[in-house]
């Protein structure tokens, strides 16, 4: 199949440093190649990929300081996707809804996956004026906050098996936080878990600009006891280590997550996930076999020893059967041919 990927310019495919929605993106786009597809993918400049590259902008938009419009540059590249529209069998838009307006006459050959939050006003309205774009939720908690929409299918993120080692005897001794400094994650929670677990946690996480205030009167404080480490901000080539090393990942989040790809990431290195039972927790974690999914403070407290009984070669074969790269395009391959299928009558319709 000929097919366009259309990602986001706020990060590189994949992001130097943090970033889901990138990543994904990445290692779907070339798990469609080696699977014998022609793909070419439409990203930032920097972007690293097996597919045919088109940089929508020279540089990603977080990496660069000067000033500048992501509505502008993000309708620039949505200029070249369209004149270029009619050379895919497939336009996979991972952009949210910032394409719909440009977009209707090819709606019908188009999927978009929804990465974010879905429970905001407006959108529901919005999404009511295209109902032809066909939508890909990636968990079901995510599609249920608008079971309205025109959903096609959940398909949940995988990871490159070879990307992340396995690490069956962790040397580190401590828990991990990876990802963001912000409310809706859970910091604040996860450093009173290791500190009532009596373990070492080591954060790794940016700090938004949204969330500066956030980090310097709540989080900034809590840093300076003998059990926390703020690492920062780290990139993929460090995960494997700080991943593999941790007793177990804390994931005490406070919010609808859609999908949680650090959760992934944790089992790929077989290591256990301690996580709130909010948004896709349940979907993504087998509680007793890859994890435990509490409710409160005190439970992920009790639950952080279970955690580390567990068997960490059954998480890491846990995460290639169900989150692999291959299992994750093999699944949009099927729902590629499926949205394939329902144009050929409408095709044939108007032949006649």
């Amino acid at each position: 199949m000929r097919i366009a990927q259309i990602a986001p310019l706020y990060e590189s495919v994949p992001p130097r440093l943090y970033g889901g929605t990138e990543r994904i993106v990445a290692y779907l786009t070339d798990a469609l190649v080696a699977a014998g597809h022609e793909v070419t993918l439409y990203a930032s400049g920097g972007s690293r990929t097996r597919a045919k590259l088109v940089e929508g902008r020279a540089q990603p938009l977080r990496m660069d300081p000067a000033l500048k419009s992501d509505h502008a540059a993000h309708l620039a590249m949505l200029d070249r996707v369209r004149a270029d529209a009619d050379r895919f069998d497939i336009l996979h838009f991972h952009i949210d809804l910032l394409h719909f307006p440009m977009f209707e006459p090819w709606a019908e050959r188009s999927l978009t996956t929804l990465h974010g939050r879905l429970d905001m006003q407006d959108l529901s309205a919005c999404y009511r004026c295209f109902p032809n774009y066909g939508l890909i939720s990636i968990s079901d908690h995510q599609r249920s906050i608008k079971p309205e929409l025109n959903w096609a299918r959940t398909i949940y993120h995988g990871l490159p098996t070879d990307l992340l080692r396995f690490n069956p005897r962790p040397g580190g001794g401590y828990l991990a936080f990876l990802g963001r400094i912000s409310p809706e994650k859970g910091p604040q929670a996860a450093i009173k878990i290791a500190k009532r677990a009596g373990l070492p946690l080591k954060i790794a996480a940016k700090v938004d600009a949204a969330d500066q205030a956030f980090f310097a009167n709540e989080i900034e404080h809590l840093l300076d006891h003998p059990l926390i480490d703020y690492v920062g901000e780290i990139g993929e080539a460090e995960k494997s280590e700080f991943l593999g090393n941790a007793a177990a990942l804390l994931f005490p989040i406070a919010w609808p997550e859609p999908f949680g790809l650090v959760m992934i990431e944790a089992l790929a290195c077989g290591t256990p996930v301690v996580a709130f039972d909010h948004g896709s927790v349940p979907e993504v974690i087998d509680h007793g076999l890859t994890g435990y999914i509490v409710d409160d403070l005190a439970e992920a407290v009790a639950a952080v020893p279970r955690a580390l009984q567990l068997d960490r070669r059954i998480i890491r074969a846990t995460f290639e059967r169900r989150f692999s790269a291959s299992t994750m395009a093999a699944t949009y391959v099927d729902a590629y041919r499926r949205l394939a299928r329902r144009r050929l009558p409408a095709l044939v319709s108007a032949a006649i």
